[in-house]
């Protein structure tokens, strides 16, 4: 619904566009990504040095200490702020409160001149710089609390999951993510549903506040711990890889992602692709044409493009469209618009995009 939540990459639009000014703090589910916020930030504000804060490590001694001066012939105290909020390097900076709504309310006292006027202590932050916060939602239960006149210092936003189309394309992919993962999370793109959904209840993926005991669960987080799990599937054997998966990613989503290992370990090997791809066996089912393509927009390379799109070319329409249209919202687009078979199932295929 309009206005109710914004996207990840919109607060971090938020914050380096207007949070010189106002302190946004994002509230969202855990393991969504919100820490990694500071980098997406930084990224759009070059001049800025990045400070990251953890504040459920916070403590009143670490945001400054006490040393004395001679003023006018009286000894006075005065306050160093500590190097790890990097005021005294000269140029503006980027600073994020992480988990502040779990810090001591001490601490989030302190906090609260930082977050409104750039302050801590006799010391301001550099002109242009940023001060913004995380944190997990109240319905969590998770011991997340921002009282009301540190809230009216703020600007609170909720900040949404990402569907699983947004993590495959922003974040997945670009990483290059282990392709099995990706595509059950694009055959069950509910494991990225809201607790508060009217349909979570019976969602046996994600996190329920409400459910006493339960363990692990799907997040984009535990999605990628799971990836560097599997691909060592091979050497730790069925059971241990179901096993720790389960640990990182609940026994519904590790039973169910079994099921995509035993029909990727039967796909053609990528050396057998580029070696002969006008022959090489091509996947019967959908769901293993699906990790085939995803494998591919990881594995490709500049010297081996032109072999595969020999290959895709033997598949259907849709998982040609499906290789195209993902592998140009990668960091590989550099090359694949260089590359003459691209551009001419490009140019042949327009209709496509």
């Amino acid at each position: 619904m309009l206005g109710t939540s914004i996207s990840l990459e919109e607060f971090a639009l938020s914050v380096a566009t207007a949070g010189d000014k106002v302190c946004f703090i994002g509230e969202g589910e855990m393991g969504i990504g919100k820490s990694a916020m500071l980098y997406k930030v930084a990224e759009m504000k070059p001049t800025h040095l990045p400070a990251y804060i953890d504040c459920t490590l916070l403590d009143l001694g670490d945001f400054a200490l006490p040393f004395t001066v001679e003023e006018n012939g009286m000894k006075v105290t005065r306050f160093a702020p500590n190097a790890r909020f990097r005021f005294h390097e000269g140029k503006p900076v980027i600073i994020m409160l992480d988990e502040i709504g779990k810090a001591m309310k001490s601490v989030k006292n302190v906090l609260l001149t930082l977050m409104n006027e750039g302050r801590i202590g006799d010391h301001y932050l550099p002109d242009g710089s940023i001060v913004f916060g995380t944190t997990n939602l109240m319905g969590e239960g998770v011991g997340d609390l921002l009282e009301r006149h540190a809230r009216n210092r703020v600007c609170m936003v909720r900040i949404r999951k990402s569907t699983a189309d947004e993590w495959v394309d922003n974040y997945a992919i670009p990483k290059g993510l282990l392709p099995e993962v990706i595509a059950w999370v694009k055959q069950f793109p509910h494991c990225f549903m809201a607790f508060d959904h009217p349909d979570a209840k019976d969602n046996p993926y994600i996190n329920h506040p409400t459910k006493a005991g339960q363990g692990a669960c799907v997040t984009p987080r535990t999605l990628e711990k799971a990836c560097y799990i599997a691909q060592h599937r091979a050497v730790l054997g069925a059971n241990v890889t179901i096993t720790n998966l389960a640990g990182v990613i609940g026994e519904s989503a590790a039973r169910d992602m079994q099921a995509f290992f035993m029909v990727a370990d039967k796909l053609p090997t990528w050396e057998a692709i580029t070696t002969s791809p006008a022959t090489a066996k091509l996947p019967d089912e959908a769901i293993a044409k699906c990790i085939c393509v995803y494998g591919a927009i990881t594995r490709v390379e500049k010297d081996t493009l032109s072999k595969w799109m020999t290959y895709l070319q033997r598949m259907d329409k849709e998982w040609q469209a499906l290789f195209a249209k993902s592998v140009m919202r990668s960091p590989k687009q550099s090359f694949c618009v260089m590359n003459k078979e691209f551009k001419d199932w490009a140019l042949a295929n327009e209709w496509l995009f």
